[in-house]
């Protein structure tokens, strides 16, 4: 635009020699260069130095003409707008300012208009914003070129305001506009998504009667598509006369596409070709632009061979675009070939591959990915950094996230917001609330998602109180919250049981109208969570538009709050309403059938998972060989673990406490040897199911080395849990003195848990002396657990100390805890059937205790069965000691097994608490006596019941 001013006789430039009316001039410009100190050197002109843009030559011969040129030959404007073009080309400001201090220095072209707009142009283009703005300022006269540059600079370096004040200054001044101010004007009411304005000018264009030139068009439908309008855009390209411009159907392809028209944007793609117009670059780009997830991965494939039919060199841009393409619609291999067969990749190129393996999930690749960035000789730029700092997150790998941490440090990208906010997100997923912390804390400036993402991070790895703190922070300084916060707030309301807080908030949300489905969701699941099951159920039924997700929180909710047959009987309100159930709701129910040992309902479900297609892995494999383990069929957890090829730890995790459960403490230590061998490393939840199997076997010996094992090896510090097993297996071998030294050893202080485990044993071998001590200490820590207080309260009841029981009872009656009541299940027809003690509540009640009154007299008659009261720790007569024996929930769900389920089938039966030792004799003597094989799962382990003898030993 600028290099068209007709101002001197003859020009080196190139736009300057395709003018029209230098065309006319036949100027015979010497076949020699100048001469300098007195000896013929042959000096390249100034536009052979731009042909091979070397800008520092081009200065040096500059500098070198003005002293030496004859006046009648050399033109300094021509001379000085040459090399300003060529600075502005390469945004070159330092030697841009060289020049403008050359220029003041010279009186001949220091009042030049010509110049001066030249200076608006290179210093606009070299992104000095207030340098053009001083010469602008300082220029007595301006052509329409000058107000064309300067508004050009403005939007060019972000700044659409500065240009649309300038045009309201020229419609002040009555300065007449162009056709080339338009396309500037316009794009920048695009920038601001200013629709009125832009339609104001559009007006004007129409008024100045430069509707007709297509390039003021083509900037029309553009700021159009800018600002949404793609009615007007659509329009405005109908009613063009001539579509043969290819930028106009680039614009309107490109419109299309960067609102998410997809359809519309591939339409006139394919409307462009049958028209037969030649396909440039921006049509191609435009056009993948479009195809933005796997449903457009064909067209996306024929676009490419579009481009290989057009060229067989694909430039770096289209290149870019079918690799963002691929990576869009989840082809990372296509994408991959594509960037390895460029010549010459940009960091476009290298930034938009490792985009495309971080949002496909292949964390690990990008890191590789990286590195190889990092050999070729790129040195990372802010793009980069964030997307290896979100895969260091999503992988877990906290030492590779804070060496990137560091270099963004180093490279001053720490201080920009985004990657602030990622960092944020990436300690949180590595689970450091520390460095997090700290990383929030060194944000100069942050924004709303540096807030959320901070209130997640402490919501997700269980600093509640911290997540509620920065909550009410929030508050006081009047930032707005959205759904996402209330989320991680009701998330940490949960996690911290505060059912009162949770209300709060619960009115918070209904007063701010937040209340969305995700949201209503999420209320349903913290209720639950808070073991309120009624405000549950009532926020689940005011759902007016349930969901999924609703009817999985709710399922949850249920199992949550150990109500299994409610979830169970759920679904099948969820077919009425014509819901299907996706894998997390189907892990729900799995877990439902798991909880009652529903085995039927549980190859129910995983027939329909085959039946719909979907693939057995991950946790859905995991939660089947859980649920066939807890539903004592363990050959159907052995046969599906077999079946998956590539085995996560958590999958081994679930085989070896499947293994556990069923006291196959042997199987479970292969499993282990086994997980070893193919590499893959163990955590704590891991040696917790190793331990809890040896504990259950007698593996003393085993869980010694294995304790061991996990802190030298793995360098992995135990949590209580798995002291606890430990105590546990030794109590279980009777060495309670030893149990106890362990306990007194300990490295950390010895919890409710590791008490508790030792008091159970203590019970079982009768040793009064030290279980009182264990009692004590268990109740010195006030244990939240209503289990725990049951147990101290039945050491004291076996010892006859039944005042110090009536204490106890007391006193878990003051702190609000009730004593769970046994409960059995057991499965009769495909419906599972549930009792608790002495229970008359099932319909065919009176059929049930007249088979429970002939098992008991077959059993003392052909088994010698006699009831041991001492199992009965209440003080009452020993009369009625036999009958609660004789009402316990276990025998009741037998009898109903036997009179409901056909001979030589098994009985399998469920319970929440121990099974007592006189319940224990009389299942082996039915096994024996019916010949019928029981199968009882209890709060400890599974008991297989076969011919008079029990799996466990009699070791439970």
């Amino acid at each position: 635009m600028i290099a068209s001013i007709p101002h001197c006789h003859f020009t080196t430039s190139s736009t300057l020699l395709n003018h029209p009316i230098l065309k006319k001039t036949h100027l015979n410009p010497p076949h020699k260069i100048h001469q300098f100190s007195q000896k013929p050197i042959k000096t390249p002109s100034l536009k052979e130095v731009g042909k091979q843009a070397s800008l520092k030559e081009a200065y040096q011969i500059l500098t070198r003409l003005f002293p030496d040129q004859n006046p009648l030959q050399f033109c300094p404007e021509e001379a000085y707008s040459s090399v300003l073009e060529l600075c502005a080309n390469k945004k070159a400001l330092s030697l841009g300012k060289q020049v403008h201090a050359h220029m003041m220095k010279s009186c001949a072209v220091c009042d030049s208009v010509f110049l001066s707009t030249r200076l608006v142009f290179m210093y606009g283009k070299c992104g000095s914003i207030s340098s053009a703005e001083k010469v602008f300022d300082k220029m007595p006269h301006r052509t329409i070129f000058t107000w064309n540059a300067m508004i050009g600079a403005y939007v060019s370096n972000g700044e659409p305001l500065g240009a649309l004040s300038l045009y309201r200054e020229m419609r002040v001044l009555g300065v007449p506009l162009d056709s080339c101010t338009f396309p500037c004007l316009l794009k920048a009411c695009g920038a601001l998504n200013n629709l009125h304005c832009g339609a104001e000018i559009h007006g004007l264009a129409i008024k100045c009667g430069y509707d007709s030139i297509i390039f003021v068009v083509n900037s029309i439908v553009a700021m159009y598509a800018k600002c949404s309008n793609l009615d007007g855009a659509r329009q405005l390209f109908d009613g063009m006369t001539e579509k043969e411009d290819v930028v106009s159907w680039n614009s309107i392809i490109s419109a299309f596409a960067a609102n998410g028209q997809s359809v519309e944007a591939l339409g006139h793609f394919r409307d462009m070709q049958k028209l037969g117009l030649a396909l440039n670059t921006y049509t191609f780009v435009a056009a993948l632009q479009a195809c933005e997830d796997s449903f457009f991965v064909k067209l996306g494939m024929e676009i490419h061979a579009a481009v290989l039919k057009a060229s067989h060199d694909v430039d770096v841009y289209v290149a870019n675009a079918l690799i963002a393409m691929y990576a869009r619609c989840g082809k990372m291999d296509e994408a991959a070939r594509i960037f390895y067969k460029m010549d010459d990749q940009d960091y476009i190129s290298w930034n938009t591959l490792l985009s495309g393996f971080v949002q496909n999930g292949l964390y690990e690749e990008s890191l590789k990915f990286f590195y190889e960035m990092q050999d070729a000789g790129r040195k990372p730029d802010q793009v980069s950094v964030l997307n290896v700092i979100s895969a260091s997150g999503r992988l877990g790998n906290l030492l590779n996230g804070m060496e990137l941490h560091a270099y963004a440090i180093r490279s001053g990208f720490d201080s920009n917001l985004q990657v602030g906010n990622t960092l944020i997100d990436m300690y949180a997923k590595c689970s450091n609330i520390n460095y997090m912390g700290r990383a929030f804390d060194r944000m100069a400036d942050k924004d709303f998602i540096s807030w959320t993402t901070i209130i997640a991070g402490y919501a997700q790895s269980k600093a509640y109180s911290r997540a509620l703190e920065l909550f009410m922070k929030v508050q006081k300084e009047g930032m707005d919250v959205d759904e996402m916060m209330i989320a991680s707030i009701l998330l940490a309301c949960g996690g911290s049981n505060n059912i009162s807080y949770v209300k709060e908030i619960h009115g918070y949300i209904l007063r701010r109208g937040l209340s969305d489905l995700a949201l209503q969701n999420s209320i349903v699941d913290v209720y639950g969570e808070c073991n309120n099951i009624d405000y549950a159920k009532r926020m689940f039924e005011s759902i007016e538009y349930k969901d999924v997700v609703s009817w999985t929180s709710m399922m949850t909710c249920y199992l949550h709050n150990g109500l299994p047959n409610e979830a169970l009987e759920l679904v099948y309100f969820m077919k009425e309403t014509s819901v299907e159930p996706d894998s997390i709701a189907l892990m729900s129910l799995l877990s439902a059938a798991a909880s009652l040992s529903a085995l039927k309902k549980g190859k129910e479900i995983h027939g329909f998972l085959i039946r719909k297609g979907f693939i057995i892995e991950e946790s859905l494999a995991n939660s089947l060989v859980d649920m066939y383990a807890r539903c004592g069929v363990l050959e159907n957890s052995y046969k599906l673990f077999n079946c998956i090829s590539h085995k996560s730890l958590t999958l081994w995790t679930s085989m070896i406490n499947a293994n556990g459960m069923h006291g196959r403490g042997k199987a479970a230590v292969d499993l282990f040897n086994q997980m070893k061998v193919e590499n893959i490393v163990p955590d704590h939840i891991t040696f917790l199911a190793l331990l809890y199997a040896c504990s259950h076997s007698g593996f003393i010996d085993e869980g010694r080395r294995f304790l061991e094992v996990m802190q030298c090896e793995y360098h992995l510090e135990p949590w209580p849990e798995h002291y606890a097993c430990l105590v546990d297996l030794l109590g279980r071998a009777n060495r309670l003195e030893e149990a106890y030294q362990f306990v007194k050893t300990m490295q950390i202080q010895p919890t409710s848990e590791v008490w508790c485990a030792l008091l159970g044993a203590c019970r079982v071998h009768s040793n009064k002396e030290l279980g009182q001590i264990a009692a004590q200490k268990l109740l010195e820590l006030g244990p939240e657990n209503p289990g725990n207080y049951v147990l101290v309260s039945n050491v004291f009841a076996a010892s006859g100390r039944w005042k110090d029981v009536e204490e106890v009872r007391m006193r878990m009656k003051g702190s609000g805890l009730k004593k769970n009541p046994g409960c059995s299940w057991v499965e009769v027809d495909n419906k599972v059937h549930t009792f608790v003690a002495r229970d008359k509540s099932h319909p065919q009640s009176d059929e049930i205790y007249h088979k429970l009154a002939q098992i008991t007299e077959s059993l003392e008659n052909k088994g010698g069965y006699v009831a041991q009261t001492k199992y009965v720790l209440h003080n009452v007569e020993e009369e009625q000691k036999i009958q609660m024996l004789y009402g316990h929930s276990e025998r009741l769900a037998i009898a109903y097994g036997l009179l409901g389920t056909p001979n030589g089938t098994p009985v399998r039966v469920t319970k929440n608490l121990r099974v007592c030792g006189d319940c224990h004799t009389f299942c082996k003597l039915v096994s024996k006596v019916f010949e019928r094989e029981l199968v009882v799962r209890d709060a400890n382990r599974f008991h297989h019941f076969g011919n008079g003898f029990c799996s466990c030993g009699d070791y439970w």
